[in-house]
């Protein structure tokens, strides 16, 4: 029961024809799909495959295929005015309003069309496929098969069984996913699938820091791309998608998990809703906009020069050591005594504590001491923070020294695991659980959350570059030192870190 996606003859019914169901019928049809096309609104579906078969002629002009190849495909869209012609398809993939009662209707109605080796399928993003199957006479022919938006360049698909899906219709769409020149990932039917899920670390971690005060916004997102290696900061994110849509998909988690802490939204993109401040959309969000461009506050010039030693912290001899040479190389004096001079500036470099725990905790004077993040070693923007207390002539010496040789630098107010720390652990933390609760292989969660969320690597692979032990180490500091359980250490990170074993290691 299912079909071949391989075949030449594939008739894929297309329902709905809004943004994802044109780019979901583009892709079908480039690749050889027929593809009929049916929306309840009149005259929808024959716009859409107009409009469809622009695009083809446009990418032959730039050379992205032949016209011969845009014509044939252009010919493979048919519109359809009733949902009784869908009869032929040997698949449907539905991408209409995202409520469950719209999505079992419209189910319920092509089962008494379609045959019955046809295969439905919902491009739902948040509703759970189980859910949807359960309105049907055969729930095991029901799949999900998650795009994501614009679908022919987001270059990955999520399949997702429901729990009555037979396996023979999950390998059929998988296979589908891979003709369509996508990516084809395996998700079981949790809250968010892989993508989404996995995307809960960055904004939400980046919100509570901003929430805490450490950061503003522009700051956030400088060091989120310039230290940690992201493409875009997580403010510029949720503008650009829209705190309206952004704000429902973590509240939606959020409920889906029974409240779990991992989740927890923030209040600060709810007021913005209030205010009506959606983000680049309506012009404002976290940052103002002139036309699709934020308006960002000019980036405050470091100190000129270093206006006494700096010592620097020998806890983290490898780390130090670096600094330290780093520093002397760029001409910065240094103090080299076992404890800092009573005029010198003390550098430390904790995993997960703040500034002012590791201050105390090497019985160092906390007026003269600054944080400096190094898990993300030397390279790209540096960042430090100050205790309560740190002297302004101590914030001037650490800034310029960091400063020193041309270096970008931020210096934010203390907080548990600085920026990064925080939100990078985060994000391979809340990878590793969805490892450990099977939601996908190991493999598939860092393919999926690269082509997904455009992350410089999945979050496994982000955890082995920088060290399952330290990642570990950041999470169990800022669970001791906030007491939030939603730094709890997933039970697949722990036990690799400490095994001394890749956090891609898959269990047999």
């Amino acid at each position: 029961m299912t079909f071949d996606p391989k075949a030449d003859d594939l008739v894929l019914g297309m329902v709905g024809t809004g943004t994802m169901g044109r780019g979901i019928a583009q892709i079908a049809a480039a690749a050889g799909v027929t593809v009929l096309l049916h929306d309840a609104r009149d005259g929808a579906a024959a716009e859409a495959a107009q409009a469809i078969a622009a695009t083809f002629a446009t990418l032959a002009g730039k050379g992205r295929m032949t016209a011969a190849e845009a014509e044939a495909a252009g010919g493979r869209l048919r519109p359809v005015g009733s949902a009784g012609e869908l009869a032929p398809c040997h698949v449907v993939v539905e991408a209409i309003v995202e409520t469950l009662e719209a999505k079992r209707g419209l189910f319920a109605a092509l089962e008494e069309v379609v045959g019955p080796d046809c295969v439905l399928a919902t491009n739902t993003s948040s509703l759970p496929v189980t859910a949807i199957a359960a309105g049907t006479r055969r729930p095991e022919r029901v799949a999900g098969f998650h795009f994501f938006n614009p679908v022919p360049l987001m270059r990955i698909v999520e399949v997702i069984p429901g729990v009555l899906t037979a396996r023979p219709v999950t390998e059929a769409m998988l296979a589908l996913g891979r003709r369509l020149g996508h990516t084809a990932v395996e998700a079981r039917d949790t809250p968010g699938f892989i993508v989404n899920h996995a995307g809960r670390g960055y904004g939400t971690e980046a919100l509570r820091v901003l929430g805490e005060g450490v950061a503003e916004p522009a700051e956030i997102d400088r060091v989120l791309v310039q230290q940690a290696g992201f493409r875009m900061g997580p403010f510029e994110l949720l503008d650009l998608i829209g705190i309206d849509i952004s704000q429902a998909v973590m509240e939606s988690i959020y409920t889906q998990y029974f409240h779990e802490t991992r989740y927890r939204p923030s209040i600060l993109p709810r007021q913005l809703l209030s205010a009506g401040l959606l983000g680049r959309k309506t012009g404002r969000g976290f940052y103002v906009y002139e036309g699709s461009k934020p308006v960002l506050p000019p980036e405050p010039a470091a100190p000129a020069a270093v206006p006494c030693p700096v010592w620097v912290s020998r806890r983290a001899p490898e780390a130090g050591a670096a600094l330290a040479g780093a520093l002397a190389a760029a001409g910065v004096p240094l103090d080299g005594g076992e404890r800092p001079a009573a005029g010198s500036v003390a550098l430390v470099a904790p995993l997960g504590q703040d500034a002012t725990t590791a201050a105390l905790a090497e019985g160092l004077d906390p007026t003269r001491t600054l944080a400096v993040d190094l898990l993300f070693g030397l390279e790209g923007r540096r960042v430090a923070m100050t205790t309560p207390v740190t002297s302004q002539e101590a914030r001037t010496a650490g800034w310029a020294a960091l400063a020193a040789g041309g270096h970008a630098v931020t210096v934010t107010h203390d907080s548990p695991g600085f920026i990064a720390q925080r939100v990078v652990a985060c994000i391979v933390n809340i990878g590793c659980d969805i490892a450990q609760q099977r939601i996908a292989s190991p493999a598939d969660i860092d393919r999926a959350v690269m082509l997904g969320l455009g992350y410089p690597q999945g979050p496994l692979a982000m955890g082995d570059r920088l060290g399952p032990a330290r990642i570990l180490a950041v999470l169990e500091a800022l669970l001791e030192g906030t007491g939030d359980q939603r730094y709890r250490p997933s039970p697949w990170l722990k036990r690799r870190a400490r095994l001394g074993v890749a956090l891609t290691t898959p269990e047999g």
